[in-house]
């Protein structure tokens, strides 16, 4: 097939590309800067531009649809524009170029809503009461995109929960940044058992969705590693693999919630455009067990993931160094 990815600059979407090559087929990658990608055919633009996204897509058979905003701040025009109008642009466009699969990328916060997560399911996206800016997006832009599946027209969600590895700007080099400043603490002793899920992991159940379009048309699936760790281990692992010292330090999770609140007010009055150092959401995920049932996921899928975390973590640090 030919198969159009969006946001393939970063570090998933440039991973789901690479694969889709190695498997035969034919890629185009449509993002705002060149993807890097050895291979594919770059269309450049934003996902907000109805006549970019028109002319990307046209020729292809499929999509894989990554591009969003990505962020724990910023005006939240910005999240719709990119997020929900972005998402219809390109729906729009597939169905009026003839596509016939598309695979919408999403996130487990869009059915999160601040409290722990224990063999959960992938529950029903809900954008009254997600946690944030991005998942309130992200979760209209799912609920959007299912909508539009037909037997025609055949549409289904993977949700990667808390992707990482080599290249990983958005998690692995925040961790090791902050622990490298001693900016890092534990929430509650980083007790909380969290699933992650490795990129390479990612990538394939995302192909996997789409070469099972058939059975997983209309549904939503959760992605993970399917290893839950406490918290402290994870952070230990990345760190160590960056070649920086772990978190010694806690502080109560309920003290980082409530400062995180703070704090996304007094980002957001100043306008300041950078990450701020802690917000309600991130405090919750630090600090709130999350790991997922993955029978489903895997049964529809027919899909396992290939590389186990404790590997993932030497892939990580072979990288570094």
């Amino acid at each position: 097939m030919t198969v159009l990815v969006t946001g393939a600059s970063g570090m998933l979407g440039r991973a789901v590309a690479e694969h889709l090559l190695e498997d035969g087929h034919e890629v185009r990658c449509f993002q705002r800067r060149p993807s890097g990608v050895d291979g594919a055919q770059d269309a450049l633009g934003s996902i907000t531009d109805r006549t970019a996204v028109a002319a990307a897509v046209e020729g292809c058979d499929a999509v894989i649809h990554l591009a969003a905003k990505v962020s724990f701040t910023g005006a939240p025009g910005e999240f719709v524009r990119t997020n929900i109008d972005g998402t219809r642009h390109l729906l729009d466009a597939a169905e009026e170029a003839g596509v016939t699969d598309v695979v919408h990328v999403s996130s487990p916060s869009v059915a999160h809503q601040g409290t722990s997560l224990v063999g959960a399911g992938a529950g029903p996206a809900d954008p009254d009461h997600a946690r944030g800016d991005y998942a309130r997006t992200k979760a209209a832009a799912e609920l959007l995109a299912l909508a539009r599946s037909t037997p025609a027209f055949r549409v289904a969600a993977v949700r990667p929960h808390i992707v990482w590895g080599p290249g990983d700007t958005q998690l692995v080099e925040r961790v090791i940044d902050r622990a490298r400043h001693g900016r890092l603490p534990l929430l509650d002793g980083g007790t909380a058992l969290i699933d992650t899920t490795y990129v390479d992991n990612a990538a394939s159940a995302i192909i996997a969705c789409l070469r099972r379009i058939e059975a997983a048309r209309g549904q939503a699936f959760v992605v993970t590693n399917g290893e839950p760790r406490p918290i402290a281990e994870l952070l230990e692992g990345i760190c160590r693999a960056g070649g920086v010292r772990p978190p010694g330090w806690s502080v109560p999770g309920s003290m980082a919630r409530g400062a995180g609140a703070v704090i996304e007010r007094a980002w957001r009055a100043l306008g300041r455009p950078e990450e701020p150092p802690m917000t309600r959401f991130l405090a919750e995920q630090l600090s709130t067990a999350h790991w997922f049932d993955q029978r489903r996921t895997r049964a529809v899928l027919q899909w396992e993931p290939s590389i186990g975390i404790d590997e993932g973590f030497e892939r990580l640090a072979a990288s570094y160094r």
